[in-house]
């Protein structure tokens, strides 16, 4: 496929602007570690939100939507929409926590909040298992689809697209510290829903499809249109919904939707100005990840069983490319006429370099602070640690790119990425409310999760995807419990400390709180109303799903159901807003 002269001038265009914006912050991200992975702790909340869904919106997101709904429906995306669960618990409960921490990295928690060597290595060992090699797989999935992408419309063999995708991203990353990855977020964000949104609109009015309506009815699409799962089939209906609505959301640790928040999430709110600004961030985030974003991904993969209704007409249409149903997003933009096919392209690329460039700071952030001036060299200077996190993203950038050219499949690596994780999710979740968990508890469910995974990936047990997940959790959610009752808790002082400076509530510390009394401790009262921040959680829940819902009845032509689901769309988000303004402290 070739691109016309102005496709090019997009393109390029695109490139000039985000490495002068890298430039332009160089000096200033450059100054100190705050600077360069927290971009100062003074961004509003609006800027924030964006970066954080720019993140996500990683050129593998469209394909792996492209994959689900080929195979399973639209009902399949209930595999990841059940993460905004989790994602409004981090809004109301763990946003203000977070950043009420002070601290530079989420990792630099294990220290504010355990105690003893444990604690150290803890924080040694997820510096390297998070930042570098469960950070390598998730950019190798994103370097996956550029491979795929670069494959279906300009004919280049893998290690070609991984290069030149990667050059300009690892540039402005590595210059531009935190502050250029979110001032070029912004922009990539944009770009991208508008290059989605409009190629959309396009490949369904294109006359092989023949419109809205007519793809609607097509005989490929009708059995894919339903929300949620057959419920006489009890198999789908508790692989695609039950499962992740009971289970997954809160057991499973997943990048971008980690339970009571981390990883590049928690960085963002660390980043913000304060608990405000950190909690706006994180619900706007949520609003557009969830409730904004899918449909454009899901029309073009409803079109594409259109005009590729088997994987085997996808490959015989594109020999030269890896086969997959992933495919059939990219398979579509060859259809593009020349102008919007630059701008789409000029999209996938800023959804690439956005989801790489948060990713490859984030972890640059862990060797360098966690691993490097923790355990390494304790004196390092500002300027040397910049220079470490600097030459870590070109480290992390190459193995990611010699990673991707070993994977095949979006789905296939995502449930890889949702089994290492899966079982730890409760713990992330209770450490700030239960006084009982410690560094053993973290240090077991890392082991037993991933020697889970390697078990259900090597070996044929005959269990399906979700029965491997729900027994990983089982298993690993049991061990680290046990662990937990068996091992004394975090040092009396340690967790003095810790509540007085995050004043967290819940019965979790009732039994911290004796202790602390018997010393004489005196501890700070919370300002937090639990009830209201459930309250919030809730209503926020169903604000973004009836909007989702709203908007696909919109399309669907229910105008009815459309202007039900939007109503009460706008009725919860006036009782979050309520809520929110009664928040005590606020």
């Amino acid at each position: 496929m070739h691109l016309a002269t102005f496709d090019w001038v997009l393109i390029i265009s695109f490139f000039i602007v985000f490495l002068a914006i890298g430039i332009i912050v160089a000096k200033k991200s450059g100054k100190n570690t705050q600077e360069f992975f927290l971009s100062g702790q003074n961004m509003p909340w609006w800027l924030l939100g964006i970066s954080m869904v720019a993140t996500t919106f990683s050129a593998d997101t469209p394909n792996l939507v492209t994959d689900i709904v080929r195979q399973n429906g639209i009902a399949g995306n209930w595999v990841w929409w059940a993460f905004l669960l989790t994602g409004m618990l981090t809004v109301f409960v763990y946003a203000k926590l977070w950043r009420r921490s002070e601290v530079l990295t989420d990792l630099e928690f294990y220290e504010l909040r355990y105690s003893g060597k444990e604690a150290a290595f803890l924080r040694g060992f997820r510096a390297l298992y998070l930042g570098v090699f469960f950070n390598v797989m998730i950019m190798a999935t994103v370097c996956l689809a550029a491979i795929k992408i670069g494959g279906v419309l300009f004919n280049f063999q893998p290690w070609e697209s991984v290069v030149y995708a990667s050059v300009i991203t690892v540039i402005y990353s590595s210059i531009g510290g935190l502050r250029g990855v979110i001032f070029t977020d912004f922009l990539q964000f944009i770009i991208a829903m508008v290059g989605s949104i409009w190629a959309a609109w396009y490949i369904v009015d294109m006359p092989e499809i023949g419109g809205l309506d007519n793809l609607l009815s097509n005989e490929n699409v009708t059995d894919k249109l339903n929300f949620l799962p057959d419920f006489s089939n009890s198999t789908t209906l508790w692989t695609l919904l039950l499962i992740p609505i009971a289970v997954q959301w809160w057991s499973v640790w997943y990048p971008g939707a980690e339970p009571g928040g981390g990883g590049y999430i928690a960085q963002r709110m660390l980043s913000a100005k304060d608990e405000k600004n950190a909690i706006g961030a994180t619900l706007l985030f949520n609003i557009a990840h969830y409730a904004i974003r899918p449909w454009p991904w899901i029309l073009i993969a409803l079109a594409s069983l259109v005009l590729y209704p088997q994987l085997s007409d996808i490959s015989a249409a594109f020999p030269n490319a890896t086969a997959g149903h992933d495919l059939g997003y990219s398979a579509m933009l060859t259809h593009l006429p020349p102008g919007l096919l630059g701008l789409v392209v000029t999209s996938l690329i800023a959804a690439f370099m956005s989801t790489i460039s948060t990713h490859l700071n984030w972890g640059s952030s862990y060797i360098s602070l966690d691993f490097y001036k923790r355990f390494m060299k304790p004196e390092a200077s500002e300027k040397e640690l910049v220079a470490i996190g600097r030459a870590s993203t070109v480290v992390l950038m190459i193995l990611a790119a010699l990673l991707a050219l070993q994977f095949e499949s979006a789905l296939d690596t995502f449930n890889i990425l949702l089994q290492i994780g899966a079982g730890t999710g409760l713990i992330f979740i209770l450490r700030w409310f239960w006084w009982r968990v410690n560094a053993y508890s973290e240090i077991t469910g890392m082991v037993v999760s991933f020697v889970m995974a390697l078990v259900f990936e090597f070996t044929e047990l005959g269990l399906a995807d979700h029965e491997k997940l729900v027994l990983g959790v089982a298993i690993t959610t049991v061990a680290w419990i046990t662990v937990t009752l068996l091992t004394k808790p975090t040092d009396t002082h340690k967790l003095i400390s810790f509540y007085n400076k995050i004043t967290p509530y819940g019965r979790g510390w009732r039994g911290f709180k004796k202790l602390a009394d018997d010393k004489g401790a005196l501890l700070a009262t919370t300002h937090d109303n639990f009830t209201i921040d459930l309250g919030s959680m809730l209503s926020g829940i169903v604000f973004v799903y009836a909007g989702l819902f709203g908007t696909g009845y919109l399309l669907y032509g229910n105008l009815l159901g459309s202007v039900v689901l939007y109503a009460v769309a706008l009725l919860s988000g006036f009782v979050v807003f309520r809520l929110w303004k009664n928040r005590k402290g606020s």
